[in-house]
């Protein structure tokens, strides 16, 4: 075959690969009964055909070509779960906790498990493409992809968050964003509950996500989450074509179904009475119970204690400082101030009527208070028992 031939035949299998893989994106993925190598082969392609588009998509993308495989890998995995996700006002500490990702690692999720369509800090466009880039993402996925918010949304005066040329808001892009989505993710506190933005006095008017939309939002809180408690809710829906079960505050049980003081490493000095009584003492020395110095542990709901961060090599009470009730909502406002036990502050400030002990829709005040004095009343007999 000489050069000319070859060349139109080329052309024809890059028009025909290119035409099924548009066609295999607008799949959900979790529905897709074929592979794009099967899509293929049935229609003649053979898999050397197949290697050769993928030579030459790596030669239009100016790649060396050694990145060919990859490029004929991306293609194959052009079908897996479509991912959108935005960013609110927020610090990009959510963002970073997926980035640190081991078991899988954050290629595999990338490569092997979602498409992740949209990311603004990872992805390579910006400005008015970035903005094209989301809107083709939406339509040409609508209604087969996960949407993943983190930040929380200023519903103040429109120059608090403003998007692209146009001038849309922050809420006007998630509302836009979540009619298409087939399963919302709020990551972080911030986007699940207001975070740091919505504490008072809020000058923006932040608020979580499902303040602003109307439909379920699954709520991944933490400030922020670890990579576990994202990547695991990732999971779990493409494993069971469902959302996980959770509590009531919208949060998957499997990730924060238990207090942080129920597994803590120091629970066993708690019950001993044996405190660190200031930073820096004996106590502190000997890894003793943080409590009287400002952990919130027994009002905190996560895994934090069990899964730890940074491929599980600690956390903050291994680190030596309280946990300081994150994953719980308007945490900012109700846990402060971060280093005195929450059993000797006013109640009122403490959880204003809801909290980490909340297992129904409601819940009164002095129910509330009464567990944090409790516990407070604990930590003082426990610490006279220790002393005689």
């Amino acid at each position: 075959m000489d050069n000319s031939a070859d060349s139109s035949r080329m052309k024809k299998l890059f028009k025909e690969i290119s035409s099924r893989l548009d066609k295999m994106g607008q799949l959900p993925a979790h529905n897709a009964d074929k592979t794009l190598q099967e899509e293929l082969e049935n229609r003649g392609i053979s898999r050397r055909d197949f290697m050769k588009w993928a030579g030459m998509m790596t030669a239009a993308l100016s790649l060396p070509a050694s990145f060919a495989p990859l490029t004929a890998r991306a293609a194959e995995m052009a079908n897996r779960t479509p991912v959108i996700w935005l960013h609110m006002a927020e610090c990009t500490g959510c963002s970073e906790s997926l980035l640190r990702t081991e078991e899988p690692t954050i290629d595999s999720i990338l490569f092997d498990l979602i498409n992740l369509e949209y990311h603004e800090t990872v992805m390579a466009a910006s400005g008015y493409q970035a903005i094209q880039n989301l809107e083709n993402a939406i339509k040409k996925h609508y209604g087969n992809y996960i949407l993943m918010v983190e930040g929380g949304i200023p519903k103040g005066d429109e120059y608090y968050l403003t998007i692209g040329a146009d001038g849309r808001t922050g809420a006007q892009e998630c509302r836009h964003a979540a009619e298409g989505a087939m399963a919302i993710f709020t990551i972080g506190t911030c986007s699940s509950y207001g975070g740091v933005q919505a504490a008072a006095p809020n000058p923006t008017n932040a608020q979580p996500l499902d303040k602003i939309i109307s439909k379920p939002v699954i709520k991944v809180p933490g400030c922020p989450p670890s990579e576990k408690n994202i990547v695991g809710n990732i999971l779990y829906f493409i494993m069971f074509n469902k959302t996980p079960p959770v509590d009531a505050f919208g949060r998957p049980t499997w990730a924060y179904g238990h207090r942080i003081h129920d597994m803590c490493e120091r629970r066993g000095h708690f019950d001993a009475g044996e405190f660190v009584q200031e930073f820096g003492d004996e106590g502190a020395k000997n890894g003793y119970c943080l409590y009287k110095v400002g952990c919130k542990g027994p009002y905190t709901f996560n895994n934090c204690s069990k899964l730890r961060f940074n491929t599980h090599t600690s956390w903050p009470i291994q680190a030596g400082h309280g946990c300081i009730g994150c994953s719980e909502p308007n945490f900012w406002d109700t846990m402060t101030p971060f280093e005195r036990p929450l059993g000797n502050t006013p109640f009122h400030t403490a959880y204003n009527g809801y909290g980490a002990d909340k297992t129904a829709d409601s819940i009164g005040t002095a129910v509330l208070a009464a567990t944090a004095v409790g516990i407070a009343a604990h930590a003082v007999v426990s610490s006279m028992v220790k002393a005689k």
